[in-house]
């Protein structure tokens, strides 16, 4: 239930609340982190699928993938020796539900790596929770985007 000190936890009505708030703000993204292949079988609207194995070193995350990710999509900069998060955007990050290991990987990967833990949130519901409480999903993108 706890990430980390400052890694906020969700339910379903404060996760639909940042649902809410995607197409206004430029600083939120939701993040599917599942295997590309589970997110194409269906996911919750609005997210994108950034898989935990892209970010996650053991796993074979590629370093300049994980800097493209960082600086391309989350807004943090690069100096080219030293990670800036002053303007990171705020990420919200779900998987298959509890049980599953894959948005916390990413959530500790990312904190590992500097990423501050108050613009890191975790709904733990996931994708099992969202189907229990019978809630709309659409079939993932190609790519994931």
């Amino acid at each position: 239930m706890d990430l980390g000190r400052g890694v906020e936890t969700l339910g379903e009505l404060e996760f639909i609340e940042y649902l809410r708030q995607t197409p206004v703000r430029d600083d939120l993204i939701i993040i599917d982190s599942r295997t590309e292949r589970e997110y194409r079988r269906g996911t919750i609207p609005g997210a994108v699928n950034i898989p935990w194995e892209r970010l996650h070193f053991a796993s074979g995350a590629d370093p300049e993938d994980v800097r493209e990710l960082l600086t391309e999509r989350f807004g943090v900069l690069f100096d080219g020796d030293f990670y800036d998060f002053s303007h990171a955007k705020t990420l919200v990050l779900f998987c298959n539900g509890p049980w599953c290991g894959q948005s916390p990987t990413n959530i500790r990967t990312l904190t590992n790596l500097g990423y501050p833990a108050h613009k890191l949130k975790w709904y733990r519901g996931g994708m099992q929770l969202w189907h229990v409480f019978g809630l709309t999903t659409v079939p993932g993108e190609p790519g994931g985007r």
